[in-house]
Order: C-alpha cells, then sequence, then structure tokens
C-alpha cells in the first residue's frame, strides 16, 4: 500500500548530517509544507507535498490539517525499564548528601532492584514493561533497547529476557534486548569476579543463544561491579560466541571506555568521568559514545561531556538510562534537551543523537531518517518551527506518531 502524508509545516529528514563529530544547524535539511510518501512500511519520498501529490494522483492521502513539524522516531539506545519495585528510598538518601556508593554498601542500589525483581513473576515483568514501553511509544520513541541485569542469575536473567521478548511480541515499538548479567558481582555468588564471569559465559549466554533471548551482552565495568581485568577476556570470549558487545563504562571512574575500544565494542555508555584523554581515543574508534544526562540527572552529578565529545570526533549518542535507581524519571526528549542547554549542544547535535547516531550504537542501519529505502518510524509535534521542540525542554510531546509508516 502507497499513500502521502501530510502536508507538514517542516519536516526535519536529518538526511546528509554526518555520523560523527560536531554539526551545525545550518546543515539541516528542512523541507516546508513537506510530504512524506510511505509503502509497505518504508519512505520512498520525502519532498514538497504538493509537487509529490502531482506526481503520483493515485496515491491515497493521510491529510494533516494543523500546524505539525515532523521528525524520524527518536531511538533509546539504553534503558532498563524491565525491572519490579521502587528505589525511592535510595533517591531520598541521595539527596540528603548520600553517595552511590554509600547508598550500594548499605544495602541499597542495584542489589536492591535485584531482590524485587527476583521475587516477580514473569508476568509481572511483562505487564510493568508494557506500560513502560507504552510510555516511550507515546512519547515518540518507536526503538528501545532494554537491558536485563537485575536477576544476576540463570533463571532470574532468563525470565526477564523472556519477559522483554514476550512484550516485543505485541509491542508496536521495535525492543532490542541486551544481556547485562554482568551488572555487579551478586552477593549470594560465592565465588571471584572471574568465577562469574566465567559462570555466565558458560551456563547462561549459550541458552539465551539457543532460545534466542538477545545478541547483545554488555557489562559495568566500575569499582562496584567488575574491573578491567576481569572484563576483558568476558567481552572477548562473548564475542568470540557471536554477541555485540557494550559497556557501562566512565561512570565514576575511568578505564572502561579504553576497554570498550580495545575489545570492538559498539558502544560504550555513561562517560561522565572521561576526560580530554579519553575523548581523543573516540576519533578513530568506531565506538559509539552514548550519554546518559538522566543519569547525571538523577544522581545529581556532573554531565557526561558531550561538547568535549563531539569535538573530538566522536559519534555521540543520547539516551534515557531509564531505571528504578539512578534515573527513574525516563524522559528522552526534557533529558536532552536540558543537558544541550549545560552542554551547549546544537539542534542538529541532538536530533542526531537521538536518531540515526543512536542507531549506529545499536548497529541498526534502516531507521533515524526520513529518506528514501528507510523505515517510515516519525513523530510530529504541535508547532510549525522545529526549534520550538527543544526549546520547551520536553514539555511539547508528539501528537502523532507512526511506526512502519502505520499512524498509531
Amino acid at each position: 500500500m502507497r499513500k502521502l502524508i501530510g502536508p507538514f509545516s517542516e519536516i526535519l529528514t536529518l538526511s546528509g548530517l554526518a555520523l560523527n563529530g560536531a554539526i551545525d544547524d545550518s546543515q539541516l535539511q528542512v523541507i516546508r509544507n513537506g510530504g512524506v510518501v510511505v509503502e509497505d512500511g518504508m519512505i520512498s519520498a520525502a519532498d514538497d507535498f504538493e509537487i509529490l501529490r502531482k506526481a503520483n494522483p493515485e496515491l491515497e492521502i493521510e491529510k494533516i490539517e494543523t500546524d505539525q513539524v515532523l521528525i524520524p522516531g527518536f531511538i533509546d539506545c539504553h534503558t532498563h525499564i524491565c525491572f519490579a519495585g521502587s528505589r525511592a528510598k535510595d533517591y531520598s538518601l541521595r539527596i540528603q548528601g548520600k553517595t552511590y556508593l554509600e547508598i550500594a554498601k548499605s544495602g541499597g542500589g542495584i542489589w536492591d532492584s535485584v531482590q524485587q525483581t527476583r521475587a516477580a513473576e514473569e508476568a509481572k515483568l511483562v505487564d510493568l514493561l508494557k506500560q513502560r514501553v507504552q510510555r516511550h511509544l507515546a512519547d515518540g520513541i518507536t526503538t528501545i533497547e532494554i537491558k536485563s541485569g537485575y536477576g544476576l542469575d540463570v533463571a532470574n536473567e532468563l525470565k526477564m529476557l523472556r519477559a522483554i521478548k514476550t512484550v516485543s511480541l505485541t509491542s508496536k515499538a521495535d525492543l532490542v534486548p541486551t544481556c547485562l548479567a554482568a551488572h555487579l558481582l551478586p552477593k549470594d555468588f560465592e565465588g571471584s569476579q572471574v568465577d562469574y564471569l566465567n559462570h555466565i559465559l558458560a551456563d547462561l549466554l549459550p541458552l539465551i543463544k539457543t532460545e534466542n533471548l538477545a545478541n547483545r551482552v554488555d557489562i559495568f565495568i566500575e569499582e562496584s561491579a567488575f574491573d578491567r581485568t576481569a572484563a576483558v577476556p568476558y567481552l572477548l570470549a562473548a564475542k568470540a560466541m557471536g554477541f555485540e558487545i557494550t559497556v557501562h563504562a566512565d561512570q565514576f571512574t575511568t578505564s572502561g571506555l579504553e576497554v570498550a575500544i580495545e575489545t570492538g565494542a559498539v558502544s560504550a555508555d555513561h562517560l561522565e568521568a572521561s576526560t580530554e584523554r579519553e575523548a581523543a581515543l573516540l576519533k578513530d574508534a568506531e565506538t559509539v559514545a552514548v550519554v546518559l544526562p538522566g543519569a547525571s540527572l538523577g544522581l545529581g552529578m556532573q554531565y557526561a561531556p558531550a561538547r568535549k565529545l563531539l569535538d573530538a570526533g566522536a559519534c555521540l549518542a543520547i539516551a534515557s538510562d531509564w531505571n528504578p535507581g539512578s534515573a527513574p524519571m525516563g524522559d528522552l526528549l526534557m533529558q536532552a534537551a536540558v543537558m544541550s542547554a549545560a552542554e551547549k549542544l546544537s539542534t542538529a547535535e541532538v536530533f542526531a543523537g537521538l536518531t540515526f547516531r543512536a542507531a549506529k550504537a545499536l548497529n541498526i542501519k534502516d531507521r533515524g531518517i526520513l529518506a528514501e529505502g528507510m523505515i517510515a518510524d516519525m513523530q510530529a509535534y504541535p508547532c510549525n518551527d522545529y526549534r520550538e521542540i527543544l526549546y520547551h525542554q520536553g514539555k511539547i510531546k508528539p501528537e502523532m506518531v507512526w511506526k512502519n509508516g502505520t499512524r498509531i
């Protein structure tokens, strides 16, 4: 089925922009009074509405009656939204001055979420995840990465990944599962970091392959989790098994980004502690730098040095890190808009980081740009100037969202 959708006050295609480095707003392609031709869920043209209509008189028209700005659907390339329970107690302690590590050592932190998620039935995880996916979808986020990592044993990691797979079968959003069994060393595991990671390699990852539950593996490299010595062989072994790899890197201390680049990880995520030295490493690397402003807001700490990363030539993606502890808000657009003011990111850099650069962080090449041959994942905002979207810092939400060309 072929149809023409429009006219839109503006279409911001994000076509023709670089995958790496800084982008100026003058480089943006803006089509005014534009339309998009969709065929079998794919974009076949984006151009002036009247030109497209006259050239294709046989097309069904999906008429847009009000001022709307059309942009690609967002891609949230780092979330932890499969979980049960709350960490409101952690937040209360944090705003009283306790640090992330102090809270973790006193029984809060990730381990608290592990216990609550282990106690939840798979059906409960499915229900909670459906609600969070639907909220993201309503916010124009059409592709969502989702990590395990609150199970931390074979049975519960499988439970989480099966819940993600169950939701993916009916969700209108595309879900990308990632195994984060290496979130931290479980308190109930008897053995070293290396022993635990070898256990995951031998007893969990083969089952994930057999059930086709994920093709991505993540690890948290940090004082409270895993060190470089344990992480490198684990990542290389997972890669040898056919998994793509990614790393939670440089959140509080450095070394994780170096590991990500050394092992050929698709992305290095967090980077709040990265300096100019680490930024320089990304210039010639294929690894995408994923910054997580939601974690900075939730923890009350500095943002990742997004401006320095871009100026150093990195491919920079922006994700929500939506999770029950450090980033409970989960409002991707608001987080990106607020960080852009602090880090002095252009509108083009923000939207690139939420779309086609985020797609690269997931090794996906068919979305994030409104151009011929791309999936018709799109969202429209009730305004007539694309700059209004970030100006309102997340308070304007999309009125219309399309997945595979179908308005949902």
